[in-house]
């Protein structure tokens, strides 16, 4: 907004001396042009006037005059009108003192004598409305309060950046103490400026365990299956009728219990004829005998013939061998009553019943059978090794060592049974490059189950006395095989080591680490050299470093 005056005079702050009064304001777009009243010198006329214009609105971007009293408009542009250095600071002056009064009359209060009315003896007018009051030095006093807050706020973000890592800014630790001393008391602040310390060093939490000295037992594992010893398949050995069935399913039997029973009554039928041939025969044999006795007195009185006695005697002994086939008839006949019998053939835990009674079965039929019965006490397993580690198993074998096998299941963590080794095949397979083991189980509380996947584990060797860590605290750099060593001022150390063979989540150091020392298993990627560290040992409450 501008103020300027047409009649090239002199612009001057508030009051001023009487004279025709003008104003011409440029407004703003879309806002209502402000009200004001301001007094203007004009040298062709000595009474002054104050005049104040209704409201008056003017389109964005245009100059707009409002007349006071009887000045005439100026038809220039206040955009155009060149200004001085000290007009422009009288019109600035203007519009403030303008705003003023704006304010002033909007307040409530006595109102001065209306405008128009001159001043009498030639004096300076008087403004109507409330009179001015001197503003209070407390708002300059809330201004410089948050202007200082807001710079403070902003002080840490306006420092520099260090220009290389590890130097802290110093904006930061310059407003750190005071800062966090705004809520204290006055005496608790005197108290601790007056006890200087030094800084707490930042720690970091980690998990340590101690390194402890124990038997690391060394396993070969290896893919197998629980395999019965004996596995029978009961079939009938003659032909007939399922009369009975005497075992339950899943039943443990013994040897000779009965199993299931054919209708032996063909058999009894085969055996009465076998009998009765048997009589028959033995009779011709006892009167062939008869004869062959009479013969002989008859040829000693020269009665007979030689040759009769001869014959007499070939059918004597022809009569034996009939007597001879009929009892292999009746034995026959015997041995076919027992098979209508059916007993278990092992003892052992027999499997579902594949004929019910009543069904008719022929001896010796590949594909059906009455049950299978296998044997789980004792149980094998036949598992793999590779052929690496044959040497170093065949070495113990041969020595006599008898090796122990650790039969687990499938996530290898319950353990199942615990046998030994019984033999080692005699060939490599070239497909997988494994050799095949059996390990005998006594399987006394049934665990192995015929067919079962397992990890079989064998023990080849056992390292007495040796340091052992857990896995997570081995870490490796291309320099090598280190851990984190915590010392007693709760510092870390690297520590180069050498690592022995493992097992499962133990490692055995063979150099390096001496037993009780502390290494961290967890939080090492925020460790390094000489970093200061408060260590929770595991299965221990107390902690070991700074707390």
């Amino acid at each position: 907004m501008a103020i300027t005056d047409t009649t090239d005079s002199v612009l001057s702050p508030l009051p001023v001396a009487p004279g025709l009064a003008t104003e011409r304001a440029l407004q703003p777009d879309g806002l209502t042009a402000l009200r004001r009243v301001a007094t203007l010198t004009d040298r062709g006329r000595t009474s002054a006037v104050l005049t104040r214009d209704a409201a008056c609105d003017a389109p964005p971007d245009r100059t707009m005059s409002c007349s006071a009293g009887l000045l005439p408009r100026s038809k220039k542009s206040l955009r155009t009108h060149k200004r001085t250095p000290r007009g422009r600071t009288h019109a600035f002056n203007n519009v403030i003192h303008a705003l003023r009064t704006r304010l002033e009359q909007s307040s409530p209060g006595p109102l001065a004598p209306p405008p128009g009315r001159a001043q009498e003896g030639g004096r300076a007018p008087t403004l109507w409305g409330p009179p001015s009051r001197p503003r209070p030095k407390r708002r300059w006093l809330l201004v410089c309060f948050l202007l200082g807050g807001a710079t403070a706020g902003l002080l840490p973000y306006l420092a520099p950046m260090p220009g290389w890592r590890g130097v802290p800014s110093l904006a930061p630790m310059a407003f750190s103490g005071p800062l966090s001393r705004l809520g204290q008391d006055p005496s608790q602040r005197r108290t601790a400026a007056a006890m200087p310390g030094p800084r707490a060093v930042p720690t970091v939490p980690v998990v340590a365990t101690a390194v402890r000295t124990d038997h690391l037992r060394i396993y070969l594992t290896g893919l197998g299956s629980a395999a019965a010893f004996h596995t029978v398949t009961v079939r009938p050995r003659v032909d007939g009728q399922v009369l009975k069935v005497a075992f339950q399913e899943g039943q443990i039997v013994r040897q000779g219990d009965l199993l299931a029973e054919i209708d032996p009554r063909p058999f009894q039928v085969q055996l009465a004829q076998a009998e009765g041939q048997l009589a028959k025969d033995t009779a011709q044999l006892q009167n062939a005998k008869v004869d062959l006795e009479r013969y002989t007195v008859l040829l000693a009185q020269d009665s007979v013939a030689p040759q009769q006695l001869d014959t007499q005697i070939a059918l004597v002994h022809q009569y034996e061998g009939v007597i001879k086939s009929d009892q292999a008839q009746i034995d026959n006949a015997k041995l076919q009553l027992t098979y209508s019998r059916i007993t278990a053939p092992i003892t052992g835990r027999i499997g579902l019943r594949l004929v019910d009674p009543g069904n008719v079965v022929r001896a010796n039929d590949p594909t059906n059978g009455l049950a299978v019965i296998t044997q789980g006490q004792p149980m094998a397993v036949v598992f793999n090794i590779p052929e690496d580690d044959l040497p170093q198993v065949l070495k113990k074998v041969r020595s006599g060592q008898h090796l122990t096998v650790e039969a687990y299941d499938r996530n290898l963590k319950n353990k199942l049974a615990t046998g030994t080794l019984l033999t080692i095949d005699n060939q490599i397979d070239p497909n997988t490059g494994t050799v095949k083991c059996k390990a005998v189980f006594p399987n006394e509380d049934d665990a192995l189950f015929p067919n079962q996947f397992v990890n079989a584990r064998l023990l080849v060797d056992t390292k007495k006395d040796t340091s052992i860590v857990p896995s997570a605290a081995i870490q490796r750099s291309p320099q090598g095989t280190f851990v984190y060593v915590v010392k007693d001022d709760s510092a870390v150390e690297m520590r180069y080591v050498v690592v022995g063979p493992s097992e499962g989540e133990a490692v055995a150091i063979e150099q390096g680490l001496a037993p009780g020392e502390v290494v961290v298993i967890e939080g090492v990627d925020k460790l390094q050299r000489g970093t200061i560290v408060a260590a929770r040992m595991t299965g221990a409450s107390n902690a070991k470093g700074n707390q």
